[in-house]
């Protein structure tokens, strides 16, 4: 089923995004940990691009491990770096041929090292990659958006600029990139909404389980963590059970002062953890 039908028929529930595991006991998990959100009947399940520039084939193999449960929307996510444009048709006719009908398109992160190599090719702007998958006509595309403007853009009237030639290229639904103070959401939906973007946007959460992961991922993609969110988790830097316990409280904190305003479709980064996921789920819904 096409993601945008589900989100203009469904009001209220959440989606779930996973990583390319690395061993087989890494897929085990994933397995697991599937079988185990299955329950909550989610909107969709998105798995990434292979962190790190893993190759297609892994991210492939990781999406059969999504299509082996039965009765899930599953959307691949596919970027375009340093990507010929057979290549990617490749990739398309293959993910048809198995049944899916989503994609969520992405350039992907320039490497410093490989910046003149990445931008060398056909594809320098998710909207390339955009333009090609609308051409086939057979996918819903998914973008990724970012609340408090893309790192590389020097302010959000940018960032607005280029999210909306993006989306005008034929995206269906947005993600955004995680984002810990709920203003930056509201904020950037309002901007959004003004200059003629209508299509859904789902709020990206990502559970604050370990402080210094989360400073990690944000550091990337300028996502701020307030002061008092970073202050109490790094008060249990040498606990991280109960680092995790208040991380998951604040959490289920934003996201339910998302659902009290009326933002009741949440797309989680689940970093593969079932327990954690559960344990939020739970306290919401």
């Amino acid at each position: 089923m096409k993601i945008s039908q589900i989100l203009n028929s469904t009001e209220r529930g959440v989606a779930f995004e996973f990583f390319p595991p690395r061993s087989q006991k890494s897929a085990a998990a994933l397995k697991n940990t599937l079988k185990a959100l299955k329950k909550y009947n989610p909107l969709y399940v998105s798995m990434t691009c292979g962190a790190g520039g893993s190759s297609y084939e892994t991210t492939q193999d990781a999406v059969n491990i999504l299509l082996e449960e039965k009765d899930l929307t599953v959307m691949p996510h596919l970027t375009c770096l340093s990507t010929e444009p057979s290549a990617v048709r490749e990739i398309l006719q293959n993910y048809k041929d198995l049944g899916i009908a989503n994609i969520m398109a992405l350039r992907g992160d320039i490497l410093p090292e490989s910046e003149e190599a990445n931008l060398a090719g056909e594809f320098k702007f998710a909207k390339d990659l955009i333009k090609l998958i609308k051409e086939d006509g057979h996918f819903d595309i998914g973008a990724a958006v970012y609340p408090e403007g893309h790192i590389e853009m020097r302010s959000l009237d940018q960032d607005l600029k280029y999210t909306k030639e993006k989306i005008d290229c034929g995206v269906d639904f947005a993600v955004t990139q995680m984002f810990f103070d709920n203003q930056y959401y509201y904020q950037f939906l309002e901007r959004a909404r003004s200059n003629g973007i209508n299509i859904p946007i789902l709020p990206g959460i990502l559970p604050l389980t370990n402080i210094a992961k989360v400073k990690e991922f944000a550091s990337i993609c300028r996502a701020t963590i307030p002061a008092q969110i970073e202050e109490k988790l790094s008060r249990f830097s040498k606990n991280p059970k109960d680092m995790q316990k208040a991380g998951i409280e604040l959490t289920i904190k934003q996201c339910k002062d998302l659902i009290d305003h009326g933002h009741q479709r949440l797309h989680f980064f689940t970093l593969n953890k079932a327990s954690v996921m559960q344990e939020i789920i739970d306290a919401l819904f």
